[in-house]
């Protein structure tokens, strides 16, 4: 089985033009089938270097572990 690694923060676009943080998870089931568990953050940005500001601030994040949409 292949599997690709999931960036486990996404920055995207809302339908109102603010830009959202999603922190994702990848879990295993018994089968070692990945799930990807994603979870939106309440707080909305104007930017996307505001968004990776508070992702790096609050989470710990590192380079190369966003991804974009």
């Amino acid at each position: 089985m292949s599997f690709t690694p999931t960036k486990p923060f996404l920055i995207a676009e809302d339908e109102h033009g603010q830009v959202r943080l999603t922190l994702r998870e990848t879990r295993y089931n018994s089968q070692g089938y990945p799930w990807i568990v994603s979870t939106v953050v309440d707080e909305s940005f104007g930017t996307v270097a505001a968004a990776r500001k508070h992702a790096v601030e609050h989470f710990g994040a590192k380079a190369g572990e966003f991804a974009s949409k």
